[in-house]
């Protein structure tokens, strides 16, 4: 496995890079805007293809990439269902999972730090974002922070897990850079309470100032969605009530482009064609199932997925390659559910 743990001097933030093998697909957790170049720099010398960027929460003290790597490289931008985020490709939930070739994360609902704190779960390691630090917890005492509930998912959730399992937190400020659900049992300071109330009092007594970036950087990282009116003004998109009235019409082809754990939890519109988004280069390629089936008389391509990021970039990517009638459904199926458009079990 391809393991690189990055790190922003300034923010004291750690990005996590992962893939299964060279010239694989990849994920990113928690990347730093101003790192950019970095992050591009190394996958094309590790020749990854980057397929997700991943967010534990939103950050307060810096400015997440996740905006920046969707443009660059195309990949899904992930968080949490609870997130305020104005647009991500992918929404999760407790109980889920996330994976690319050869890499799955168990995804954990952990709040407390912030209300949308997630941690991500591998045989051998959690990524635990700020909930749980190094010697150390994440603060409560903004962004709808919790102490209580910050003492479920660090009693309750994370300490759950074996004792060997390895901890990756998104920051540091004392410069260790990894520890174990034992040593953290045993030695951060501030899991020595005896009951919820004391870990909430000692919470409320930090007196911390708050972040130098936070006024830049939430705001930022609230709004890093992809512009779907960029492609609706080129005449690339229809809304739910339009793609309602073509359903079922001879030569509209709707293509799913959500992944199958997506379909199966949130359902499909009925009569979609699964063509998963990470397939999307090859399939709307000359010689691929999608240029073959929207170069036929009479096709027109309908893309949706769950909010709309996916499907803009794939019209996009469909034009490119001479698809010219290819459309999609603004906002996702969200967007159709909320229209009351029919769904059906995958």
């Amino acid at each position: 496995m391809i393991f690189r743990q990055l790190f922003d001097t300034t923010s004291s933030t750690y990005t996590y890079l992962l893939a299964s093998r060279r010239g694989g697909e990849a994920l990113i957790i928690d990347p730093v805007v101003e790192k950019l170049d970095h992050y591009l720099r190394l996958l094309r010398e590790l020749d990854l293809r980057l397929i997700k960027a991943i967010d534990t929460h939103i950050h307060a003290d810096h400015v997440s990439a996740l905006g920046a790597l969707r443009d660059h490289t195309h990949c899904i931008t992930v968080m949490g269902e609870q997130s305020g985020v104005d647009v991500v490709s992918m929404r999760v939930s407790d109980g889920d999972r996330i994976d690319v070739d050869g890499i799955d994360l168990d995804v954990i609902y952990t709040p407390g730090h912030t209300d949308d704190s997630y941690s991500f779960v591998m045989p051998d390691r959690v990524f635990t974002g700020d909930t749980l630090l190094i010697r150390g917890t994440g603060r409560t005492d903004f962004q709808n922070g919790d102490a209580r509930a910050q003492y479920d998912s660090i009693f309750n959730r994370l300490l759950k897990l074996p004792e060997h399992t390895l901890v990756y937190p998104a920051h540091d400020y004392k410069g260790d850079t990894v520890s174990t659900i034992g040593e953290e049992k045993r030695c951060n300071p501030r899991l020595q309470v005896s009951s919820i109330d004391q870990y909430v009092e000692l919470m409320a007594n930090l007196h911390l100032p708050n972040p130098k970036m936070m006024d830049v950087a939430v705001p930022a990282n609230l709004h890093m969605g992809l512009a779907q009116d960029n492609v609706a003004q080129r005449g690339w998109a229809v809304s739910p009530s339009q793609a309602m009235t073509m359903l079922g019409q001879p030569g509209i082809l709707l293509i799913d482009l959500r992944e199958q754990g997506e379909r199966r939890k949130h359902g499909i519109i009925p009569g979609s064609v699964h063509a998963p988004y990470p397939d999307l280069a090859n399939n709307v390629q000359p010689g691929g199932i999608l240029h073959q089936l929207g170069t036929m008389s009479g096709n027109n391509l309908l893309f949706y997925c769950a909010f709309g990021e996916r499907s803009a970039m794939a019209v996009q990517a469909a034009q490119d390659s001479g698809l010219s009638t290819a459309r999609h459904i603004e906002g996702g199926l969200d967007g159709w559910r909320k229209a009351g458009g029919p769904i059906t079990a995958s």
